[in-house]
């Protein structure tokens, strides 16, 4: 057993003074609440937070972080569709090892930066002639094991992909990826489920690439018939071009298709859904779908900005994730967010709803429920007795931190914080990131360079 107290706990009703939280060799919450005699805590002058959830990651990218901002002087616009075809470039390269590598990495860079979740929205499946490994889910058990190894939770969604656009065959850049048929996917979802097993921060959702990279036939059997017991990941309405393709090939734009052939609930995730109409954009609300807006990685690749202010009014749900991990600090994305739709309403009341007039702690709220559900967790408490204890310590001595009062410190975390106020995180109980540093930090970061020079992507 562990014992912690805590100067100031934020739960869904706000904050609480001096809350003592003990943990049982699992990480389960066992006792919350006033200071219990004859224990012995192990206090921290600090605050509390639920852990953030990164609802969209794609690890291996972030070997490519910051590396496609030198463009060719060419009469070819820069831009998503250029963009891809550096990733895949990256893509074909990297061996199991090297995923490893940089996953083991990016993941002790996410918990630094406080979320203690991750949805790894996994595609690269197979050897670099693009042929099945022994075990189809070699790749994503790396991923699994490098959450293992730096502590982070972690929901492994192993994505069928099919196509090289809508009624395409894949191309070259695309071989790692693809799954020829219905049945090779469910193959590769079943061992991905069986690698989860060894790793007990570690589940499984089902993911489609998109609706351009899977037989509309499929994604229907896939959504609708296919373990409905877990989250269902897929990217939707990214591009213009997408949109385009899709009305030349299905007759109908895609959320707008997805929405009359799929009978959508909360376990529903659709990613970036940058580009849709009033009544696309109030079907995904109504079925209590949720939308994962990536902020950072939107606006790094141009994609355009998801119609949030349209989307609250009508009690839409949504989650972050840091997608190409151009960005890995949540209070960023969720103000980039923010600012987004000021820019373009001219108002700054975004993330208000009745009853509910601050800012930070309606955008807190908001991304942790929606991105719990991401990972297949529908506990709405932030803390409660029997769920694990996954939370963020946040610096109380931090200046603009101790200035505030208690009702504006969501919002000073949301709307100024960075990696800086955060002193430490717990995953299942254990504080796996202690003042900013992890146990195994420097091995992990010396072993991430060599796998970079040696595949001299930078």
């Amino acid at each position: 057993m562990k014992h912690y107290k805590f100067e100031q706990v934020l739960f869904n009703d706000g904050w609480r003074s001096n809350v003592c939280i003990s943990v049982d060799e699992s990480g389960r919450i066992t006792a919350l609440g006033k200071e219990q005699p004859n224990i012995s805590y192990e206090s921290f002058h600090h605050y509390l937070i639920p852990g953030f959830q990164n609802a969209h990651s794609h690890s291996f990218q972030y070997a490519m972080a910051g590396l496609a901002e030198i463009h060719p002087k060419s009469s070819q616009a820069d831009d998503f569709w250029s963009w891809r075809n550096a990733m895949y470039a990256l893509a074909l390269q990297i061996s199991p090892e090297d995923i490893y590598s940089i996953a083991k990495m990016l993941y002790m860079e996410m918990l630094v930066h406080g979320y203690t979740n991750v949805a790894e929205f996994h595609y690269v499946h197979h050897d670099k002639n693009g042929n099945p490994f022994g075990n189809l889910s070699e790749m994503g058990e790396r991923l699994i094991r490098a959450a293992k190894d730096v502590g982070i939770n972690i929901t492994l969604v192993p994505i069928y992909y099919e196509k090289g656009g809508f009624g395409k065959p894949p191309v070259d850049g695309q071989k790692r990826f693809i799954s020829p048929s219905i049945d090779d996917y469910l193959k590769l979802y079943s061992a991905s489920k069986t690698s989860c097993e060894n790793y007990i921060g570690a589940n499984v959702a089902i993911g489609i690439h998109s609706m351009r990279g899977v037989d509309p036939e499929n994604i229907k059997n896939v959504a609708c018939d296919f373990d409905k017991n877990v989250p269902f990941h897929i990217h939707i309405s990214e591009q213009l071009r997408e949109i385009e393709d899709s009305i030349n090939y299905l007759g109908k734009r895609p959320v707008e298709w997805f929405a009359e052939n799929i009978q959508m609930d909360d376990r529903f995730h659709l990613v970036h859904a940058t580009h849709l109409t009033r009544e696309e954009t109030l079907s995904i609300a109504n079925s209590g779908a949720n939308v994962v807006l990536c902020p950072s990685t939107e606006g790094n690749l141009g994609d355009g900005l998801f119609p949030v202010k349209t989307y609250l009014e009508n009690h839409g749900n949504w989650s972050i994730g840091t997608d190409s991990h151009i960005g890995l600090n949540p209070y960023e994305e969720l103000r980039i967010l923010d600012y987004g739709q000021r820019l373009t309403t001219h108002k700054r009341d975004t993330f208000v709803s009745q009853g509910n007039n601050d800012s930070g702690f309606f955008a807190f709220d908001a991304a942790m429920k929606a991105g719990r559900k991401a990972m297949n967790n529908f506990e709405m408490e932030y803390f409660k007795v029997g769920e694990e204890l996954n939370a963020v310590i946040v610096d109380s001595k931090h200046p603009l931190v101790a200035s505030s009062s208690m009702e504006k410190v969501c919002s000073t975390l949301i709307y100024s914080g960075d990696v800086r106020f955060n002193k430490g995180t717990f995953v299942r109980g254990e504080m796996v990131i202690d003042d900013g540093v992890h146990r195994d930090q420097e091995s992990i970061g010396d072993s991430f360079v060599s796998t970079l020079k040696k595949l001299a992507v930078r």
